[in-house]
């Protein structure tokens, strides 16, 4: 059990776990082959992204079809180093769930959740998604919603 089905277990959330294989990181379009190997569509599928804004991390929640609009969120903003993310998450890129992070970083999940039933996160690990309503995952992040994907 990865650290973010274990938050979820604990607050007493309805979610549903998703194993798939044959994704490497690093090959293209990482979050949408993952879409395709689970046969959801891209937009249903969140990737978690860590990127430094005024000099702090902070964890960006956006669909696995756009991209996250950088200007948007601040303005000297930029995406983190891997060994940062992995440090300050204590997850693999990848894996980065915005569940169960090692240190809990200020979230922002882009508004477009709202828009589906459930979304998929990773649930902490390369391989493994975790399916659970929007609001769960905002309630659950302390996460605020804007539109931060292009």
């Amino acid at each position: 059990m990865t650290p973010a089905v274990a938050a979820a277990k604990r607050a007493g959330i309805a979610y549903e776990l998703h194993a798939y294989e044959g994704v490497e990181v690093g090959e293209g379009d990482y979050a949408g082959a993952v879409a395709a190997a689970l046969g959801r569509p891209a937009g249903q599928l969140f990737k978690t992204l860590v990127a430094s804004v005024d000099g702090k991390l902070s964890v960006f929640v956006v669909p696995a079809d756009r991209r996250l609009d950088l200007r948007r969120v601040g303005k000297n903003a930029v995406l983190a180093e891997r060994a940062e993310a992995e440090r300050a998450t204590g997850y693999v890129v990848g894996g980065i769930s915005p569940l169960g992070q090692r240190k809990r970083l200020p979230t922002t999940v882009d508004a477009s959740a709202l828009e589906q039933e459930t979304i998929l996160v990773s649930a902490g690990r390369r391989g493994l998604q975790i399916e659970l309503a929007p609001a769960d995952l905002i309630a659950l992040t302390n996460a605020t919603v804007a539109e931060i994907a292009r």
